[in-house]
């Protein structure tokens, strides 16, 4: 699994953890061996300018997810595994995240790492517009999160 991390924001950020908490959602939701995904961390700006274009939001948001390609999870009788999968982009404003992370009394690290989570969901087709989509997400991510700090996740 490819996971490329790209920090553009000026802000140290522990681009292993990032790696390691969306390496151990993707692998835990069962998403193949071969795909890919990047993770953008981005300043205030940035991140502003990418909510305003594509969300129609203005202003800075803490994590927007940019999918690209369909999940590849048919097999033909013939195919052992899916084929290779680009999924997309997360990309995190943690300037921005430091008031989620205040608000919930924990480390920004924290919640970049529950950011991360919420963005690969988003990635693999999870949403939280109606209240089912909501609790079923946040339930995963929450479990998620759980069982990578637990120590399930791979040193």
């Amino acid at each position: 699994m490819s996971i490329e991390i790209a920090n553009e924001s000026g802000i140290e950020v522990d681009e292993t953890a990032l790696s390691a908490v969306a390496r151990h959602a993707l692998e835990q939701l069962g998403v193949s061996p071969l795909a890919e995904l990047s993770v953008i961390v981005v300043d205030t700006e940035t991140m502003s300018s990418l909510h305003e274009r594509w969300m129609g939001e203005p202003g800075p948001t803490d994590v927007l997810a940019f999918p690209m390609d369909e999940l590849d999870t048919a097999r033909s009788p013939d195919e052992q595994e899916p084929g290779p999968t680009l999924l997309g982009d997360v990309v995190l404003c943690p300037e921005y995240a430091r008031r989620g992370a205040h608000t919930a009394g924990h480390s920004l690290g924290a919640e970049l790492e529950l950011l991360t989570t919420h963005g690969v969901l988003h990635l693999l087709g999870y949403d939280h517009a109606e209240p089912e989509e909501e609790r079923e997400m946040f339930g995963l991510q929450a479990s998620l999160l759980e069982s990578w700090r637990a120590g399930a996740h791979a040193p």
